[in-house]
């Protein structure tokens, strides 16, 4: 009879733990769905991190589109542009990494080509967040990446380039969560 109790305890724990490790994947991406209002300023280069002169204000709305992969539609009165993004959670912050042919084109290589076990984030092993495990599996050191969500401040900055007319414009949007 003990040896019943006991089983029966070990597996409501373990319902109870995996209901809790699905639940905190997710939840940083339901966080940081929603509309960012901020402005957009030129930068210095895409490396940049100075603000340049101000371009007007700007919003971001944020929309999950599946796991792990949000929607970002960008726009004010002179910009409007959507695009997709990876999201990795890392410490208080969640960063963002290009998907599909975007990752291909700036990085040289297909999405997943690190991951001999094929797992993707199945394999995250040594307290790495899914943040250091994608660097660690996707990524070279001097791989650049051009937008983070502050979990903190509830703020969303990300760097691009903006091509009108051939002339390319290095663009810096900073927005804070409504």
């Amino acid at each position: 009879m003990r040896r019943i109790v006991l089983i029966a305890i070990t597996v409501v724990l373990t319902v109870f733990a995996l209901a809790a490790c699905e639940k905190s994947e997710e939840q940083f991406v339901n966080l940081i769905e929603g509309t960012y209002v901020g402005i957009i300023t030129n930068s210095e280069g895409l490396k940049g991190q100075g603000a340049g002169e101000t371009i007007g204000d700007a919003s971001a709305e944020i929309t999950k589109i599946r796991k792990g992969t949000i929607e970002v539609h960008l726009y004010n009165v002179e910009l409007d542009t959507t695009f997709m993004l990876n999201v990795y959670e890392h410490q208080d912050s969640v960063q963002v990494c290009f998907t599909g042919d975007y990752f291909e084109n700036m990085y040289g290589h297909k999405m997943g080509q690190g991951h001999i076990s094929g797992g993707m984030m199945n394999d995250i092993q040594n307290d790495e967040t899914e943040w250091m495990h994608h660097l660690n599996d996707e990524h070279e050191n001097n791989d650049e990446h051009f937008g983070v969500f502050n979990m903190l401040n509830h703020t969303f900055g990300y760097r691009f380039i903006s091509i009108e007319g051939g002339i390319s414009t290095y663009l810096k949007f900073e927005g804070k969560k409504e």
